[in-house]
């Protein structure tokens, strides 16, 4: 069973490659084939899959097949998800945390 920090890391790992944010750019406007990206992205499709395979994993794109190719699309779910993960973990919290004397 995944812990929480390894469903968290999933979501970075698919935000922090250039490449991933560009391919996430891309599908702005709406779904799109996988012949597209590859071609958009002028990258081989073992390198396409390897990026869309983290993509889809994070949860904030969703695929599905037609024929031989798999279509891409941002998913509204996992893109909120994203979203409120962040805010988490960046929140600032209102407790104390002051050092108790024991750095002294």
């Amino acid at each position: 069973m995944e812990t929480v920090y390894e469903e968290r890391a999933k979501v970075f790992k698919a935000l922090c490659d250039e490449r991933r944010q560009r391919i996430l750019e891309l599908l702005h406007t709406g779904e799109k084939c996988a012949c597209v990206l590859i071609d958009e992205m002028g990258m081989p499709q073992s390198s396409l899959s390897y990026h869309m395979k983290i993509l889809c994993d994070s949860g904030i794109v969703t695929s599905r097949e037609e024929g031989k190719w798999t279509h891409y699309q941002i998913s509204k779910e996992g893109s909120e998800k994203a979203i409120e993960l962040l805010k988490k973990i960046t929140a600032v919290s209102e407790s104390s945390t002051e050092c108790k004397g024991c750095c002294k």
